[in-house]
């Protein structure tokens, strides 16, 4: 006996009412379920659609769906992680290694030629905590608009659209504005600033254009339905 289309819609409600947010996490539950559901009804054909599915519901224990949801969480922001680095690599190939070594080399004499350079270096990480934090604001709402359209949220857009798992990286400028005035009594602890000055500039560039210039091509690469839905 196979699910009707009302069974499945129930199906996704059921998901939603149990706290999966996102329509990919939803779907696959629900080809889960409806597969079990199944299977228990070849076993015993009397048995109602709502008690199959508290019987396979009870299964996942006592946090329900909840383990799945962070389990998928963690694969894909490990996934993320891994194109951000993708893309922060590219930047050490040639030609591109030519230029960014050069961006290096012209932030250290800049920085070396100034007299406060504790303060514009304080400056320069401000800026870029701010324009990364406020990014991330704009981007996380223009993403629930998108959502709200759709009626569906998905999980790597959420994650690259949101970058929540790489807000952390905005604490180690704190941790060099603190020690900045030791670190820059000596030529090498000014380069050392200049590689990280570029560094973040770099890895908030991608963060901020790169990925989500090419994230309909990561998400039609993760979800065949997604590809199929935006086939145009």
């Amino acid at each position: 006996m196979k699910l009707k289309p009302e069974q499945i819609d129930r199906l996704y409600q059921f998901t939603r009412q149990h706290y999966v947010e996102w329509y990919d996490l939803q779907t696959e539950l629900v080809d889960h379920l409806a597969n079990s559901i199944e299977a228990q009804w070849e076993e015993n054909p009397k048995i109602s659609f709502e008690d199959a599915l508290q019987i396979e519901f009870k299964k996942f224990g006592v946090f329900g769906f909840m383990d799945v949801v962070e389990q998928r969480q963690l694969a894909l922001n490990k996934k993320y992680n891994l194109i951000i680095w993708k893309h922060f690599k590219a930047f050490f190939t040639i030609p591109k290694i030519i230029i960014t070594a050069g961006i290096v080399g012209s932030t250290f004499f800049f920085l070396k030629s100034l007299l406060f350079k504790a303060d514009v270096v304080l400056l320069i990480f401000g800026i870029i905590v701010l324009s990364f934090y406020f990014s991330i604001i704009y981007f996380s709402r223009k993403n629930k608009k998108a959502s709200q359209l759709t009626n569906k949220k998905w999980l790597l857009k959420e994650i690259i659209l949101g970058r929540s798992s790489l807000v952390g990286i905005t604490y180690l400028p704190i941790q060099i504005i603190i020690h900045s005035e030791k670190v820059m009594d000596n030529p090498y602890g000014i380069f050392i600033i200049s590689f990280l000055i570029v560094a973040m500039a770099l890895i908030e560039y991608i963060i901020l254009i790169e990925v989500p210039r090419k994230a309909e091509d990561y998400l039609k690469e993760t979800y065949p339905e997604y590809a199929l839905e935006n086939a145009n």
